[in-house]
C-alpha cells in the first residue's frame, strides 16, 4: 500500500508538472496493475478465510459468503 501510495504521488507530481500525457498514462497503468494486485490478495484472503469458516458452519452462511465473493469479483472485472 505504501508503494502505491508512493506512485499516486508521483502521478499527481507528474500531472502538475504537465509531464508528457502518454507518460502519466503509463503511470497510470503501473497504479491500476499495483492495485489489482492488492484486490487479487484481498480476495484470496477473504476465500481462506471468511469463505472456508462460513463453509463450516453451514450452507445458509456459506451461500451468503459466495454470493458476496460473486459480487465482489463482478465488481472487480468490470
Amino acid at each position: 500500500m505504501k508503494r502505491i501510495e508512493g506512485q499516486v504521488r508521483g502521478l499527481h507530481r507528474m500531472v502538475d508538472e504537465d509531464t508528457y500525457c502518454i507518460d502519466v498514462l503509463t503511470q497510470v497503468s503501473a497504479v491500476q496493475s499495483a492495485l489489482k494486485g492488492v484486490a487479487l490478495a484481498l480476495l484470496d484472503d477473504h476465500m481462506q478465510h471468511c469463505v472456508l469458516h462460513a463453509a463450516q458452519q453451514g450452507e445458509d452462511e456459506a451461500m451468503e459468503k459466495l454470493d458476496e465473493v460473486s459480487a465482489a469479483v463482478g465488481r472487480l472485472l468490470k
